[in-house]
């Protein structure tokens, strides 16, 4: 049972973000389609996905198509009440559904004037009025989940869920305009530009170098706040490796990490390893055995 999701660029559509961690957090199967912002292709690839209009989509293994996160959400959890995509308990879960649907429908200056932009991250963005009004409203309904439902883990509810991925494109506009939160935020946003499935997500649009130039703004730039990636650098073959850790194919591009050669299949497969090899877990089970 595989479904069809279309997403946009990965480093700056933030609702392609979400939908992508509903399937990748929860061990739900998918096939990705991709396209490129504010060109032809999001059209194209939407007419297999009629009648949606905007990425994400997702198309069903039956064949029905679903378009807005909210409902994507929903139908996943209802089919696959396993996976764990709403918190157990009854009152975290009224919790965690209020959250969601007012990130869904609310935000607005934070959303407009710090669109997510995974490739930088800016010193001082001189947030407005406005913007500073939906940071302490994001501050506190964070702090009243993780107050009642979140002293077992780093998230809203303890564990992960479907209210975290909402919420992961917040935690990236925070550490990409350098937004002024409360520790308590603060700590949550590290965790999720810490969580290996964001750190691959964000590595794949490194990979992708897809530059959209209404999303930069005019501020000195600083380091990403996130973990720092192990370096490496690309290389000439031969490599270690006589085949791809993803694919299994031959190799024909490579890169240097540990004073060694890796090679991999294709550009992207090298690239995105390129921008954070541990985000990669079969290439660092190669690393390590290797």
């Amino acid at each position: 049972m595989t479904y069809e999701l279309a997403i946009g660029d990965r480093s700056y559509s933030s609702w392609s973000l979400r939908g992508w961690l509903f399937f990748e957090k929860f061990g739900i199967p998918v096939k990705i389609r991709t396209c490129v912002l504010y060109t032809d292709e999001v059209q194209r690839l939407l007419a297999d996905f009629a009648p949606a209009r905007l990425v994400p989509a997702v198309r069903t293994p039956e064949g029905e198509v679903i378009g807005e996160s909210i409902a994507i959400l929903e139908t996943l959890a209802e089919r696959h009440p396993g996976a764990g995509l709403w918190p157990e308990d009854a009152a975290a879960r009224i919790m965690a559904r209020y959250m969601v649907a007012e990130m869904h429908a609310g935000f607005g200056a934070l959303r407009g004037d710090c669109a997510m932009n995974l490739l930088k991250s800016y010193v001082d963005s001189a947030p407005s009025d406005a913007v500073l009004a939906d940071l302490a409203r994001i501050d506190l309904i964070w702090a009243r989940a993780r107050d009642r439902f979140g002293t077992d883990g780093p998230w809203l509810f303890g564990r992960y869920t479907a209210a975290d991925a909402f919420f992961a494109p917040v935690a990236t506009r925070i550490a990409t305009y350098n937004l002024p939160v409360s520790a308590v935020a603060r700590a949550y946003v590290a965790a999720h530009l810490a969580d290996p499935s964001f750190r691959r997500w964000r590595a794949m649009g490194q990979a992708e170098n897809l530059v959209q130039p209404s999303y930069y703004k005019p501020f000195a730039e600083r380091p990403w706040p996130g973990p720092a990636p192990l370096p490496a650098e690309i290389a000439e073959g031969p490599s270690v490796n006589a085949a791809c850790p993803y694919s299994g194919k031959p190799v024909t591009h490579f890169l240097r990490l540990d004073g060694r050669v890796w090679g991999f299949c294709n550009a992207f497969c090298r690239d995105k390893t390129l921008h954070d090899p541990e985000a990669w877990p079969k290439f660092m089970e190669l690393l390590r055995s290797a």
